[in-house]
Order: C-alpha cells, then sequence, then structure tokens
C-alpha cells in the first residue's frame, strides 16, 4: 500500500481465517489486474512511440504518465499481491524498503501526471497563441521532470527514522508516528493536487463551454459563404455563374430563361465544418478530461482519507483490514483507469492503437 499497511488492526488476521480457494481467487483477481495495467500502459508507449502522428508535448506527458503507471504494475502491484493474499511480508528489510519507496514514489508521480497534463490543457485552452510557442517538447520533459523531484521528495523521508531490527521482518510498513510526515505527504501527494485538479478542470470547463458556444452555428441557412448557380436554358449548353448569395430570379445574362427546378447549388462552407468540427473536439476533450478526474478521485479518495485519519486517531480508530487492503487497490485500479480512458476517448490514439494491434497480430 501507499502508506505501508498502517492500520491499527492485527495484520494478517483476515487472511489467516481466509481459506485456500478463497486465496486462490483472490491472487488469480489481483494478478489478472496487474497484467492487464502492465499491457495496456506498454500498449500506450508504444502507439505514441510508433506513431509520428502522436509526437505531440501533449501526448509526451499522457506516455509519461503511461510509464509512470507501468512502474506501479511491474515495482509495486505483484509484491502488493503476495502481501494482500498472505498478510505477511517475508522479503527481508531491504526490499520492504525498496518496494515502500516504489509505491510511494510511482504512485505520486501518478497523480501528479494527471495534474501535469491537466495545467497544460489549461494553458493551452486560455492562452491558445501565446502557448502555441511555449509547448515544446523540452518544456514537457521539465515539467515531467518536476514530478518526479516532488514524488521523491515524499517518498525519501521514511528512510532516515527507519530502525534497524535485528529480527526477522514480518510486516512492512512505514512508521506512522511522525504524524507531521503523514499530514505532509497525503497533502502533498493527494489533497492539494486533488484540489488543483478541480480548480483546472472548472476554468477548462467555462472556457471551453463559451468557445463550444461560439462556434456552434445559430442558422445553417445563413451560412452560404460561396456557392456555384447551375442553370440549363433550352438551346444552349450549360452555365456556371459564381455567386456570393442567393439564387437571382429572371434570366441569364444571354437573355435565355432560367429555369428554377433545374437549379443546383453546390454549398462550399469550409469554416462550418471546420467549427464543428473544433466544438466537438473541445467538448470530447473536456468530457475526457472530466472522466479523468472522477475516475481519479473515486479510485483515491477512500484511501486517502484513512491513510490521514487512522495514523492521527491511532488506538481510538478501528478499520477492518479487508477494506483497507480494497481501498488499497482501488488506488492501484487507477493506473489500469487512465490508459483505457485515454485510448478509448481519443481519436489519434484510437486509430493508432488498432493499427499497432493489427501491425503486431500479423
Amino acid at each position: 500500500s501507499y502508506h505501508g499497511r498502517n492500520c491499527s488492526a492485527e495484520e494478517g488476521i483476515y487472511q489467516d481465517a481466509t481459506p485456500l480457494s478463497g486465496k486462490i481467487v483472490l491472487a488469480v483477481v489481483l494478478a489478472l489486474v496487474t497484467l492487464a495495467t502492465v499491457l495496456s500502459n506498454a500498449f500506450v508507449i508504444a502507439t505514441v512511440y510508433q506513431t509520428r502522428k502522436l509526437h505531440t508535448p501533449a501526448n509526451y506527458l499522457i506516455a509519461s504518465l503511461a510509464v509512470t503507471d507501468l512502474l506501479v504494475s511491474i515495482l509495486v502491484m505483484p509484491i502488493s499481491t503476495v502481501y494482500t493474499v498472505t498478510g505477511k511480508w517475508t522479503l527481508g528489510q531491504i526490499v520492504c524498503d525498496i518496494w515502500l519507496s516504489s509505491d510511494i514514489t510511482c504512485c505520486t508521480a501518478s497523480i501528479l501526471h494527471l495534474c501535469v497534463i491537466a495545467l497544460d490543457r489549461y494553458w493551452a485552452i486560455t492562452d491558445a497563441v501565446e502557448y502555441s510557442t511555449k509547448r515544446t517538447p523540452k518544456r514537457a520533459a521539465g515539467m515531467i521532470a518536476l514530478v518526479w523531484v516532488f514524488s521523491i521528495c515524499i517518498s525519501m523521508p521514511p528512510l532516515f527514522w527507519r530502525q534497524a531490527k535485528a529480527e526477522e521482518v514480518s510486516h512492512c510498513v512505514v512508521n506512522t508516528d511522525h504524524v507531521l510526515y503523514t499530514v505532509y505527504s497525503t497533502v502533498g501527494a493527494f489533497y492539494f493536487p486533488t484540489l488543483l485538479l478541480i480548480a483546472l478542470y472548472g476554468r477548462i470547463y467555462v472556457e471551453a463551454r463559451s468557445r463550444i458556444l461560439k462556434q456552434t452555428p445559430k442558422k445553417a441557412g445563413k451560412r452560404l459563404t460561396r456557392a456555384q448557380l447551375i442553370t440549363d436554358s433550352p438551346g444552349s449548353s450549360s452555365s456556371v455563374t459564381s455567386i456570393n448569395s442567393k439564387a437571382p430570379e429572371g434570366s441569364s445574362e444571354t437573355g435565355s430563361p432560367v429555369y428554377m427546378n433545374q437549379v443546383k447549388v453546390k454549398v462550399s462552407d469550409a469554416l462550418l465544418e471546420k467549427k464543428k468540427l473544433t466544438a466537438a473536439r473541445e467538448r470530447k476533450a473536456t468530457k475526457t478530461l472530466g472522466i479523468i478526474l472522477g475516475a481519479f478521485i473515486v479510485c483515491w479518495l477512500p484511501f486517502f482519507i484513512i491513510s490521514l485519519v487512522l495514523p492521527i486517531c491511532k488506538d481510538a480508530c478501528w478499520f477492518h483490514m479487508a477494506i483497507f487492503d480494497f481501498f488499497t487497490w482501488l488506488g492501484y485500479l487507477n493506473s489500469l483507469i487512465n490508459p483505457i480512458i485515454y485510448t478509448m476517448s481519443n481519436e489519434d490514439f484510437k486509430q493508432a492503437f488498432h493499427k499497432l494491434i493489427r501491425f503486431r497480430c500479423t
């Protein structure tokens, strides 16, 4: 788990009472979730890498998020599967320290990646002209570097006050006696990023909504910007007259009568189609960001509530370890949901993803 199994309940009780068949089912389910997380994030990384169209700063941030979630699925989830099923730590203190540090660092980095993606989207939609020149791969790399530096700063402190134990380590936990660290880590890794995400999404939604309203045409009939009037007159060949407004009634320049029932108007309104397409993209991008924000809060909020409350109230609070483990894996599940949301909601990703799958299959 993110801060170790820092619950006041005794360790391993519910695992000891769980029948072997239940443990096998639990192990299979958690292993499948881990495998799905590995594959989905690996495909997102491969898709961005092999598709030139996706080589943009915004997609580099998405690929970096996939790398972070892939690290969660490789470094954290397999060991957490064994620990959740058995309820006992058998891998020693060194592996425990590495696992806890990887858990805190990678999960924090995954959460903060959502912030920089939302921040990038916010700048792009509120300051489109100026930010387009600043939105470079170098800037994206700088944002990613800041995410990892901040994540490491949150994960490092527990290593300094860990006490070496001569006896065999049976449980892998972070020392929660330091309440200030608990507050610092939970606020820095979740509560502050969540408030930032909500504020950014609120501004993005308002701006995108105003753009959509501006770009949506009120009456299609008034959008005739350029047309061609094709007339057929008896005894003469078809003549084409270019006009800028409504079709004139009466006769043509040669004096031949025009038969209005034979008039065909060809409308060319690229501007209208472009505005419709832009509005649709704005709407879809905003909806996607909302889904990502909602999934993030649903997955991580329960875990961080108990992670903050339990170390503070200590023995005054009681929480069943099975529920604590469930909330821990609900948080890990966010690393599986992120690539699925991006792949399903982004047409460029979806097309490139399908091409990649067809290429692998053939």
